[in-house]
């Protein structure tokens, strides 16, 4: 019985400049995810959690935490981007064009800008990205570039999986 690798991420080789990747998955945010994510970063604005004071404001309800937004586009990505990443290097250029609201479904893509080599760790290369986030309606409602070291594909620590190795082992003795 053959054992058949799931995707395992981009290295820096499979990275060139111009490429669009629609990251796969999309995601409803919830009441409980911005209530969550507003207390987890002590964030006292009223507008993310109070009901009856965001009633009162031009958006006539709550906005969902801007935090959750950059963290939820980001780990949207991740499966195309920088699974195999060594470290990000920061986010930049930061806009959020339209708000998104408990019930919203975000979706996300990225291009690709710019790919080097790293000068001081050869066994790594630096991707620029642009990743963007829009809703249900196919409005954009936040954009970013993202800049991460990732591994070349030789040098990336090694995946492999001892355990279930282990468990069909034993079940092919027993």
């Amino acid at each position: 019985m053959a054992v058949k690798e799931g995707w395992n991420g981009r290295f820096y080789e499979d990275f060139e400049v111009g490429d669009i990747y629609a990251h796969p998955l999309g995601r409803t945010v919830t009441k409980t995810d911005n209530i969550y994510m507003t207390l987890l970063t002590q964030n006292t604005n009223p507008i993310h959690f109070d009901d009856y004071y965001s009633e009162q404001t031009e958006f006539g309800k709550p906005l969902v935490d801007s935090t959750f937004t950059i963290a939820l586009v980001t780990g949207q990505s991740v499966t195309d981007l920088s699974q195999n990443a060594m470290a990000n290097l920061g986010w930049d250029e930061v806009r959020l064009p339209k708000p998104v609201f408990e019930g919203d479904t975000i979706y996300s893509y990225s291009e690709v800008l710019n790919k080097r080599e790293s000068k001081s760790r050869p066994q790594v290369g630096i991707v620029n990205v642009k990743t963007s986030g829009y809703n249900q309606r196919g409005e954009v409602v936040i954009t970013f570039k993202r800049t991460f070291m990732i591994y070349k594909k030789v040098y990336a620590p090694k995946k492999e999986n001892k355990l279930l190795n282990k468990v069909l082992e034993t079940q092919k003795n027993s």
